[in-house]
This record gives structure tokens, C-alpha cells and sequence, in this order.
């Protein structure tokens, strides 16, 4: 084990900062803001900034593990960590580590602040100097997906081996609470009025049980509500019963990625092994329409074959409300769907999807390439790619954000 442990520190880059919420900067003065695509590029522990649309041209890039060194040793000291970390590797990281799950900036621009599986924390990054500003150690040995109030201010992340969702302040880091939830706490959204957060806990994604008959061994997967000031539960919403109701016992329940309607009436959301997605009515609780996406002949139908369980892994919505953009993951496409008739556009060849979010000015759907190690627009009118740019190893969560106008890229980079 310690040969092992030993290969795996790696030179540091830049100087790490101990990380309370006393550690956090003071505020700079106020400056113009930039906005920019945040791409979170897993393997290598880095994020390329990238402009918010057009030719999505990039600004620069970000090291999110520059405190690396430090963090190796902790866990090579700890031996339930170090298994925890080889674990990650061998299971969710399909062999790699996993330095970058998600990533939001704060309000002032200054800083962004990401989620690192692997070191099973948060961090948040001075975007001048690249120096960590404050690190939270979230509960358990994994951190996964976040997601910011709309005011900015705090962030959700999912704790995913703890069942648990931390609340933090965006700017210092200090918790202003928890709460729990099913198994494996994965997407994290707030309602648009900040009153509260959905939380989908996926289960076991990592087992080779995935035959329809052992679902059941997937764990406790289910919607849970909460108001975002208390974190006391409001409901808890498990699919089950509502996949059932329409006939698709065989369906799974794990909620995956999803999307409200801009009146957050809808929720549209993909589940583990379905080519496709539910529109979900929040008023009357139940599923109102299945979207059946295309499989592509060359996917293997081995379930087991599947990364983490995911057949479609990303979902996002134009602003107005008039479509939807779907990652196919496993079957290396992607589409624009009318969100009124469900017909979907032209499958546009893309290597391994792994998120989509819409650009900045709204009109087309930006999807990571993860097998390809690029980010591929798509415009929302036609439904065809309009561009593609190189970023780094695996990317996977992309976010808008902003940056300090002039920014180019961290000192230490």
C-alpha cells in the first residue's frame, strides 16, 4: 500500500491556505464583470474558462488541486481514506481520479468554488492568484454535485458516501447547515425563489447488479425538499410509485440530472438506464409524459457496460421555456427537444455527453464531450452543432459564472 500511496503525491503548483472560514479574503473592490463557461475537466483537476458563447473561445484555465501535496498526504496517513480515494478511482473514476466535480463562482467574481471527489471537500480559489482561500471537508469520503442560491450567496454540495447535503456560504466557507437524504445524494437544485433545494439521491451506481429484478438492491433513491433556510424536510417525492402508476415497473427510480419549467410547475428529469426523460406535473405529483430518445445501434445492451448506470446523463432547458437539450450519453449523441409536441431534432454526434447547460445569451445548449475532451454548442433554433473547442482531460460539469473583465487565467498558471 504505501509503494502505491507514495506514487500518487505529486508536485504542487501553487501554495495551498489552511481552510476556515477565517481564512477567507477580504473583499476587493468592486470591478466589471466578465461572463464565462467554467468547464470542470475531472481527470486532470483543472477548469478552463471559456467564453459564454459564440466561439466559445478560451480565457484560461484553472488548477483546482494546487494544494495536491498536501491533501496526498493526509490521506496516505489515514488508511480508511486512502481506501475510500483508491475507490473512487477504481469505481466511479473508471481509473482515474476525480479532482473536479461541479463548480460555481461567487458573486464578486473573484473566486470560484469547487467540489473535489476525490479529496472528499469543497475549496474555494482566489481566480488572481490561484491560491486556495478556504476548504471545507465535507462529511463522509466523497463530494459530488452543488448548486447555488439564486442570490449567490450560499452553495449545496452532496456528500454522497454520508447521505448528506451541506449548505455553506459561498464567501467564507462556514456551514449554515445540513440535511439528509436517500442514498447517494447526487443533483442538487434550488427553486428560482431561493426558498428551497431538491436533492436526488441516485443509489448504488457502481455495482454490477443492474438487472430490472435487482433493482431493489440499489438503495434508498428519492426527491428530498427542503426549506433552504431551516433544512427542515418539506416532502420527500420517490418515484417508484409514480413510474409504476404508468405501467414502467421496470423503469428505475434513480432521479439523474434534471430541470425545471421556467414556472417550475414541470420537472423534467432523466432516471439510470433510460434512453429519454419524465416530465413530472410538481402540483398534481405524478408523471405526465415519457420521451423515448433513440438508442444508438453500436451501445452495447449490456446494462453493466453503462458508466455508473448513467444511458443519458444531462439535461437543460432554453430560458423561455420552448426546449429541451438531452445528453445521450452512452449513446454518443445529442438533441434539442420541443418541449410542446416532445420531437426531438437531429442527433448530433458528440463522444460521451456528459452534461449540457445553456450559453449565456440563451440560444444554444453547450454539451461536454467527455470522451473527446471537448465542449460542443448546439443551437437551439436548428437543432445542428454550431462549434466545438479542445479543454482538458474528461470534462464534465460545465456552469456559467462570471470573472474579473481582463481576466485571463490565475497567476500560478
Amino acid at each position: 500500500m504505501c509503494a502505491i500511496a507514495a506514487a500518487l503525491v505529486l508536485t504542487v503548483t501553487a501554495p495551498a491556505v489552511a481552510g476556515a472560514a477565517e481564512d477567507a479574503p477580504s473583499p476587493r473592490p468592486a470591478s466589471a464583470l466578465r461572463e464565462v463557461l467554467f468547464v470542470g475537466n475531472n481527470w486532470d483537476g483543472t477548469a478552463d474558462v471559456i467564453e459564454s458563447g459564440g466561439d466559445l473561445a478560451r480565457i484560461g484555465r484553472i488548477d483546482v488541486i494546487p494544494d495536491r501535496d498536501e491533501r496526498m498526504a493526509e490521506i496516505n496517513a489515514d488508511p480508511i481514506r486512502w481506501i475510500y480515494f483508491m475507490a473512487i478511482r477504481s469505481g466511479v473514476g473508471e481509473g482515474h481520479d476525480q479532482f473536479v466535480d461541479d463548480m460555481y463562482s461567487t458573486p464578486d467574481g473573484a473566486s470560484v468554488v469547487v467540489s473535489r471527489p476525490s479529496f472528499a471537500d469543497v475549496v474555494s480559489l482566489d481566480l488572481a492568484t490561484g491560491r486556495v482561500n478556504w476548504r471545507f471537508p465535507v462529511s463522509g469520503y466523497r463530494s459530488d454535485h452543488m448548486a447555488v442560491s439564486p442570490d449567490g450567496k450560499r452553495v449545496a454540495v452532496s456528500a454522497s458516501t454520508s447521505n448528506t447535503v451541506h449548505v455553506l456560504d459561498i464567501v467564507t466557507g462556514e456551514e449554515l447547515g445540513s440535511f439528509k437524504t436517500g442514498d447517494k445524494p447526487h443533483e442538487n437544485v434550488f427553486s428560482r425563489d431561493g426558498k428551497h433545494i431538491w436533492n436526488m439521491a441516485i443509489g448504488d451506481v457502481n455495482t454490477a447488479l443492474d438487472a430490472p429484478w435487482l433493482d431493489w438492491t440499489k438503495g434508498d433513491r428519492r426527491i428530498t425538499v427542503v426549506d433552504a433556510t431551516t433544512f427542515k424536510q418539506v416532502k420527500v417525492i420517490d418515484m417508484r410509485d409514480r413510474l409504476d402508476a404508468i405501467g414502467l415497473k421496470d423503469h428505475s427510480d434513480a432521479v439523474r440530472p434534471a430541470a425545471f419549467s421556467p414556472d417550475e410547475t414541470k420537472l423534467y428529469f432523466q432516471v439510470s438506464f433510460f434512453n429519454g426523460f419524465f416530465e413530472y406535473d410538481v402540483a398534481t405529483d405524478r408523471i405526465t409524459r415519457t420521451k423515448t430518445l433513440p438508442k444508438n445501434p453500436a451501445t452495447s445492451d449490456d446494462r453493466t457496460t453503462w458508466v455508473n448506470d448513467s444511458r443519458h446523463h444531462g439535461i437543460t432547458m432554453k430560458p423561455d421555456g420552448t426546449k429541451l437539450c438531452v445528453a445521450g450519453t452512452m449513446d454518443d449523441y445529442a438533441t434539442v427537444v420541443d418541449r410542446a409536441t416532445l420531437q426531438q431534432g437531429p442527433l448530433v454526434a458528440v463522444s460521451k455527453p456528459y452534461w449540457a447547460t445553456v450559453s449565456g445569451d440563451g440560444k444554444s445548449c453547450v454539451v461536454s464531450e467527455s470522451g473527446a475532451d471537448r465542449v460542443t454548442a448546439i443551437d437551439f433554433a436548428t437543432g445542428e452543432k454550431t462549434v466545438s473547442v479542445p479543454v482538458g482531460d474528461h470534462p464534465q460539469r460545465v456552469r456559467l459564472g462570471q470573472v474579473e473583465a481582463g481576466w485571463s487565467g490565475t497567476s500560478g498558471n
